[in-house]
């Protein structure tokens, strides 16, 4: 079946690349598994046979027939439909996660398995190199996206698969990634009120953090600059410099600032 550009599919049958995949996860006989874009079944044939339950969901409606009737496992449920509009409570709690996801999908798909109530407790993301190493970033490389993340998630890299291994062949190498779920919060936040901070400073990339506090918290740069300072960070640090901690810093010193002047 040919691969349909507009889903971003790319079909990879290397069985070192599918077992790492399947390794990432930590996969035992008792698991669950939800798998995102099974496409022709190469992963999906590897999964139930270790899992005790798999469940496919595939946007493709041909490839989601086709999958039924190619795979006749009892472990096996394949859904026709969209992840991003998935019910993630229908799953069992523990369950694991396990996708070779496009490039569209990998921002939209971290902030929703980050933010539903029921995430998966592992999960293992084959994603473009270059978004495994946002994924994973150090500070001074940061984004948005990685503090989503690492805020979490556990974050660690496995095994790069080179673009000659997919059919047909993207432009770029991809690589696994394996998130772990934190038990518990990284920090003791508000996490609407923490992710408002970081889009804020991330708003404007080229500016610095006293600019863009200012102008997205509405008010001067003296304050902006005094709130930093409060947190130990340079007013001219840009965001992607800043670590999860000092997010946190800055957090607390925003929060304490509010709550003295409603005081």
């Amino acid at each position: 079946m040919l691969a349909k550009k507009s889903l971003g599919q790319h079909w990879l049958n290397d069985k070192a690349s599918l077992l790492a995949m399947l390794d990432a996860a930590e996969i035992n006989s008792d698991d669950t598994i939800l798998e995102i874009g099974p496409g022709l079944g190469s992963l999906t044939s590897e999964l139930v046979k270790k899992a005790e339950k798999v469940i496919a969901v595939e946007k493709d409606e041909a490839l989601a027939a086709d999958l039924s009737s190619k795979i006749t496992s009892d472990k096996l449920a394949v859904i026709t439909g969209d992840i991003l509009r998935f019910n993630f409570a229908s799953l069992p709690a523990g369950y694991k996660l396990v996708a070779n996801i496009p490039y569209y999908l990998t921002s939209n798909l971290i902030r929703i398995i980050s933010e539903t109530s029921n995430p998966p407790t592992r999960a293992s993301l084959l994603v473009q190199k270059e978004v495994a190493g946002r994924l994973a970033a150090d500070p001074g490389q940061m984004s948005v996206l990685a503090v989503t993340a690492q805020f979490y998630w556990e974050v660690s890299l496995g095994r790069v698969v080179e673009a000659a291994l997919f059919d047909p062949a993207p432009k770029v190498d991809s690589q696994i990634v394996k998130l772990v779920c934190r038990a518990d919060l990284l920090f003791d936040v508000d996490t609407k009120d923490f992710f408002r901070l970081v889009k804020a400073g991330f708003s404007q990339k080229r500016k610095t953090l006293n600019n863009n506090l200012a102008a997205s918290y509405h008010i001067d740069k003296p304050l902006a600059a005094s709130l930093l300072k409060k947190a130990n960070i340079e007013p001219i640090a840009r965001a992607q410099t800043l670590s999860l901690e000092q997010w946190h810093e800055l957090y607390l010193a925003i929060a304490n600032s509010l709550q003295s002047a409603n005081a």
